[in-house]
């Protein structure tokens, strides 16, 4: 149950990225870079939190930004 609750509330996280970055799309690329790294951080804090593992944390992590990043790009392709 943990494993689900880090993975769903990282999904929510990078659903915040997605809406931060819609809203600097004109910003330069280095800005959306670190704003990507700080948004991973606070993934990986906020699932380490939850699961007290190392480990799981970067598995679920990865994990979690696959499924944003086939999803993300999935309805790009879609949407034309």
């Amino acid at each position: 149950m943990k494993t689900y609750t880090a993975l769903l509330l990282q999904l929510i996280i990078w659903s915040g990225y997605t809406f931060i970055e819609w809203l600097s799309r004109y910003d330069q690329l280095l800005y959306k870079v670190l704003m990507f790294f700080v948004f991973f951080y606070i993934a990986i804090i906020i699932g380490n939190t939850i699961m007290k593992s190392v480990k799981k944390t970067l598995f679920v992590t990865s994990l979690s930004l696959t499924l944003y990043a086939s999803f993300h790009f999935t309805m790009a392709v879609v949407n034309g």
